[in-house]
C-alpha cells in the first residue's frame, strides 16, 4: 500500500505510514448526515473501544468538507476522526468511486467499502459494496483475530 496522507478532523493531517496501531480501519461512506452513512459512523462509535482494545485505529472517509466532517463528529459524538477527501485522490487510491443509481438518476458516488492495513502498511483485508446491519461488527471480528 502506498503511504499517503489527507486532512482530517481536529486540525489534524492523516499519515498512513508510521501507524501505532495493529490495525487502521478505514472506511469509506458516501456522505455525511444521510441515513446510511449516520447508522455507520454510529456502530462504529458504540465499538469504539472494542476496536481500541483490539489494537485497532478507525477513521471514516468521505468528500465531504472538513467543515461539514466537524459538525457531523459533533452531533454523532464520534470518538474518531474523519478524514476529507474533497479532491478524491483516496476515492482513486481505493478505487471506490462507481457509478451508481439514486432515485433513477445515475450518479456518480462512494461505494461503502472498508479496508484494513494492518501495522506494516499492508492491505490485509476488504469489504466493497458494503451494506451496513452488521457490517461493523464483521469488522470488528476480523481485527480482533489479526492480534
Amino acid at each position: 500500500m502506498p503511504d499517503f496522507s489527507a486532512p482530517m478532523t481536529g486540525g489534524q493531517t492523516f499519515q498512513l505510514a508510521g501507524r501505532p496501531a495493529k490495525s487502521t480501519v478505514l472506511f469509506f461512506y458516501p456522505k455525511d448526515n444521510t441515513p446510511g452513512c449516520t447508522t455507520e459512523n454510529m456502530a462504529f462509535r458504540d465499538l469504539h473501544p472494542q476496536f481500541l482494545a483490539a489494537g485497532a485505529e478507525i477513521y471514516g472517509i468521505s468528500r465531504d468538507s472538513l467543515r461539514s466532517h466537524e459538525n457531523f463528529k459533533e452531533k454523532l459524538g464520534l470518538p474518531f476522526e474523519l478524514i476529507s477527501d474533497s479532491d478524491e485522490a483516496l476515492c482513486a487510491l481505493f478505487d471506490v468511486i462507481k457509478q451508481k443509481k439514486m432515485y433513477g438518476k445515475d450518479v456518480r458516488g462512494i461505494e461503502r467499502s472498508t479496508f484494513v492495513i494492518d501495522a506494516n502498511g499492508r492491505l490485509v483485508k476488504e469489504w466493497r459494496g458494503v451494506k451496513v446491519a452488521n457490517h461493523v461488527d464483521e469488522v470488528l471480528e476480523f481485527v480482533a483475530r489479526q492480534g
